[in-house]
């Protein structure tokens, strides 16, 4: 479990750091550290996110769900190690599932199996338009497919940004990349998507 904690704070307070002021998250971290059942609060608050970060990285419901759940006791088991060091809650948390997601990988490509398709499976409502929703979901199929043909770091770019929302800031913590280069890898990820997509 150690290897999905940050060993190490993910930005340097002097560099220009979040501060206690600018971290919405640390009221709710400091209770969880004091009484672990309010981790609850930060749990309900990045559930969706995070699940929609696993279910991007690894194309599958099952172990999206798995991925989520070991980044959530993973982060309560250490929640006591948090310090406002001039990363944000957000980073620090987004930091354990991204090695979530890495041991994940790293699980399936020893048992050599592949992810079924990632469509929602949703029914439709019954007013829909089917031929509407089988453009939706072929166009959600390809920009899927167009994330997952990335270069990993402009890949975890794409969904860090736009699936979950962080800052080029809080990206650059995630990903211990400089806030200038994580602005690059996007602006790079974004032109190989067009390129994909328009061809």
């Amino acid at each position: 479990m150690s290897d999905l904690i940050p060993s190490r704070p993910l930005a340097d307070p002097s560099a220009g750091g979040l501060s206690s002021a600018s971290d919405p998250d640390l009221a709710a971290v400091r209770a969880a550290q004091r009484d672990p059942a309010d981790f609850a609060v930060l749990y309900h608050r990045y559930l969706d996110a995070v699940y929609s970060y696993a279910f991007y990285q690894l194309g599958d419901h099952h172990d999206a769900e798995d991925a989520t759940a070991r980044t959530f006791m993973a982060a309560l088991r250490a929640i006591g190690s948090f310090r406002d060091e001039g990363a944000s809650f957000r980073a620090w948390l987004f930091r354990i599932a991204r090695n979530t997601m890495a041991n994940a990988h790293r699980t399936r490509s020893r048992r050599r199996t592949e992810p079924m398709d990632a469509i929602a499976l949703e029914p439709p409502a019954p007013d829909a338009d089917p031929a509407g929703l089988a453009l939706r979901a072929e166009e959600a199929r390809r920009i899927r497919a167009a994330v997952a043909a990335l270069p990993d770091d402009r890949r975890q770019v794409v969904l860090l940004r736009f699936a979950d929302g962080l800052s080029a800031r809080e990206i650059g913590q995630v990903l211990d990349r400089s806030e200038g280069a994580v602005r690059v890898l996007l602006h790079r990820a974004l032109k190989d998507l067009a390129v994909q997509l328009n061809s």
